[in-house]
């Protein structure tokens, strides 16, 4: 009777814990039934795991449209050339070198067919033929084409010095100065714009009397080298270098025309200085 009694009060005491907490595990502490020394692995914790994205649906690729079967060839070649060299390089035994040679003489000739081809077109077409764009190669039509450039650039120069001058910054005790003066006296002569001498130092110049002293204007331009050059423009004070040390007047021309087109570029007014 007391078997039973006690069995009884075990049963109503597991009741009694599925009532508690009908959702929470058993645990051994609330199990006495189980026994003290019970071991009982916990339960695995089940993490949320947020769904993967969906993978945007691949769109099919369009087919490559067909090659030229020469560009195909042209890429092998080259590719193969390329590996023969790398192979001769690091491995330069008599087969692999000769192999390169051999590959390499291909190229040369299929391009010097191309050359020859070229050069054939060129003349019979003066639109594509290099020689006629341009300056010539020929050395009798060089010299016309020089004689040419420098009448037009002559030209420009004279109608530039109706509003520009060239300043000349010199010294005194300057030799390339006096050198450098002749062909500026002779350059104002054959293209009419005036040279403005101006002496850095105070020294005199042969062939420049009306010298200017310098007022200020070198330290202005940052004028740290002398013979000197700039194109200048009284009107707007738009002063542009245009070259130093001693210049030939093939030099003076082509930079002279070529500042001119654009007198404000690189120049800069003066008052701004």
């Amino acid at each position: 009777m007391k078997t039973i009694l006690a069995l009884w009060s075990v049963l109503l005491t597991v009741a009694s814990a599925f009532a508690a907490e009908p959702s929470a595990p058993l645990r051994y502490w609330s199990d006495t039934w189980r026994g003290w020394h019970f071991y009982e692995e916990p339960e695995p914790e089940f993490e949320h795991r947020a769904p993967p994205p969906l993978r945007p649906a691949r769109s099919r690729s369009k087919p490559l449209p067909n090659r030229p079967a020469e560009l195909i060839e042209f890429e092998r070649l080259q590719k193969t050339l390329e590996e023969a060299r790398h192979i001769a390089v690091m491995r330069p035994t008599e087969a692999n070198v000769r192999r390169y040679m051999e590959l390499e003489a291909q190229v040369v000739a299929r391009a010097s067919t191309f050359a020859d081809m070229a050069q054939r077109i060129a003349w019979t077409s003066p639109e594509l033929d290099p020689t006629l764009q341009g300056r010539p190669v020929n050395a009798k039509a060089l010299e016309v084409f020089d004689q040419l450039q420098m009448a037009q650039r002559s030209e420009s120069i004279a109608a530039l010095g109706r509003d520009h001058v060239l300043l000349f910054f010199f010294r005194g005790d300057c030799p390339y100065c006096h050198t450098f003066a002749p062909t500026l006296q002779a350059f104002q002569a054959r293209h009419g714009i005036r040279v403005v001498a101006v002496s850095v130092d105070g020294g005199s110049m042969p062939g420049f009397a009306d010298a200017r002293r310098d007022n200020g204007i070198s330290r202005t331009l940052q004028v740290s080298q002398v013979p000197a050059v700039y194109l200048a423009q009284p009107f707007t004070g738009v002063i542009t270098p245009i070259g130093f040390g001693v210049l030939s007047e093939a030099q003076l021309l082509e930079r002279i025309a070529i500042v001119g087109t654009a007198p404000t570029a690189g120049g800069t007014p003066l008052a701004n200085r």
